[in-house]
């Protein structure tokens, strides 16, 4: 499991305008994209869902972290063992 620092114990989300209290693990990590020849340097939000807690999250879905404001933006991923979604963020 994720550092205590990462875990949130009730993020709320709003998944087709129902709120849901759930947990999640934020990862706040840069990340370094290819292009051609140079190389992008951009900042992004990724958190997991547990597929118990959110078992269809998707584009657009609401997620309100510690009084910050996210939209889930492209598809989400599950793991190998398909109990957890990895979705990346984007402010709202």
């Amino acid at each position: 499991m994720a550092p205590e620092d990462h875990r949130r114990q009730s993020v709320r989300l709003l998944v087709r305008r129902t709120p849901v209290l759930v947990r999640v693990v934020t990862r706040r990590a840069d990340d370094i994209t290819g292009f051609g020849d140079a190389r992008i340097w951009s900042e992004t939000t990724r958190v997991d869902l547990r597929v118990a807690e959110v078992p269809q999250p998707r584009p657009g879905d609401r997620i309100e972290i510690d009084g910050e404001a996210f939209l889930i933006q492209g598809e989400p991923v599950r793991d190998r063992e398909r109990l957890v979604w990895t979705v990346e963020l984007r402010p709202a």
